[in-house]
């Protein structure tokens, strides 16, 4: 998703961006999910909804943050991500209720998001007891 050739220039994808953004900001786990829900959906009417091909899209660009690190998953993961959220589903996008509810179930494949946001949490944490 970022792309330099030996040039030194390249490029950066604004929704690719905009997800590392979402994933690393401060805000509540439910707040970052809405946020990828409304970058990556597409109108359908009344509704938004998010098809199989942006829930991917949304899963690779993510996956980055964690390839940093070194700590990468497959392709094959995304793949299987995308198939748990779509399971029992027979349209080819679901609404945002939907996505929701598979996000908040912790797939394996993001699960170092709700991990990371529990780790930021508790650095706020103070009790009041001292050691003897």
């Amino acid at each position: 998703l970022v792309y330099f050739p030996r040039s030194g220039t390249g490029y950066i994808k604004t929704r690719s961006a905009a997800a590392a953004l979402i994933a690393l900001s401060g805000d509540t786990l439910l707040a970052k999910y809405r946020a990828f829900f409304q970058f990556y959906a597409v109108p359908d009417g009344k509704a938004a909804l998010i098809t199989r091909s942006a829930l991917r899209s949304l899963l690779t660009d993510l996956n980055q943050i964690p390839a940093i690190v070194g700590e990468s998953c497959t392709l094959s993961c995304v793949e299987i991500a995308t198939h748990s959220c779509f399971h029992g589903v027979l349209n080819s996008a679901i609404v945002e209720e939907k996505f929701l509810s598979w996000l908040r179930s912790e797939p394996a494949v993001l699960l170092w998001l709700p991990t990371c946001y529990r780790l930021s949490a508790t650095e706020m944490v103070s009790h009041q007891a001292r050691c003897r």
